[in-house]
């Protein structure tokens, strides 16, 4: 079966690490850099939401193993496919705010090369190289 997921996901650490790593930039302050700044901390949140779903799936697994009583065995496989299923719906909502913060950053880079085009001057064409001898051409 194939995931419902991106795999390149980045850990909820590191997530965190490049939220906080941007809020400490000067482009925090433009409209752009705190459009991207809130999808990262949205990021950051469901991230790790998400690790702590996963930890509580590991438990339950775990205390399948334990019990033998088959009622408690049929609560925490209940217990375990929904806070896996938990999980990964916070990865998907993880990888949206990634997505939608790498495409303003891109919009907001792209609109400042844009002017820099336009607005760059060429200046007069360079002169020949000089050719052996040292004669102009």
């Amino acid at each position: 079966m194939k995931p419902d997921f991106p795999r390149d996901l980045l850990p909820s650490d590191e997530v965190l690490q490049l939220t906080a790593d941007f809020a400490r930039s000067p482009h925090h302050t433009t409209r752009a850099g705190s459009t991207i700044l809130r999808h990262l901390g949205t990021a950051a949140t469901l991230s790790s939401h998400a690790a702590t779903h996963f930890t509580e799936t590991a438990e339950c697994a775990l205390a399948m193993t334990r019990s033998a009583n088959p009622a408690d065995r049929h609560y925490l496989a209940d217990r375990m496919v929904i806070d896996h299923s938990s999980a990964r719906a916070f990865l998907r909502h993880t990888a949206e705010s990634l997505r939608d913060a790498a495409k303003e950053l891109d919009d907001h880079l792209g609109f400042q090369r844009f002017p820099a085009t336009l607005t760059r001057q060429e200046g007069p064409p360079a002169p020949p190289p000089p050719r052996p001898g040292g004669r102009l051409p």
